[in-house]
């Protein structure tokens, strides 16, 4: 997910992939791991990670969800020098 980024410029099956491609590029952002072939909320649930849930979240609350809990990684370019 790029810095300013609203939605994943791309999908990687491992983090050395994702991070070669982001430095290939001189990106800055964050990966971020997700479950496949579920949501965060019910990987969340699933992994008693959740004190609280809703017992019948919202479409909205759904859409919106994302936890601390995955496993991500910041990226910063380097600052230039000038001079």
């Amino acid at each position: 997910m790029g810095a300013r980024a609203k939605q994943p410029a791309a999908v990687f099956s491992t983090l050395e992939l994702g991070e070669a491609w982001a430095q290939q590029h001189g990106l800055e952002g964050m990966l971020t791991w997700y479950p496949l072939d579920m949501s965060v909320y019910e990987w969340v649930v699933a992994q008693g990670r959740f004190s609280s849930w809703p017992e019948t979240p919202t479409p909205q609350f759904l859409a919106g969800f994302s936890s601390a809990s995955q496993p991500h990684h910041h990226y910063e370019r380097p600052e230039e020098s000038g001079g």
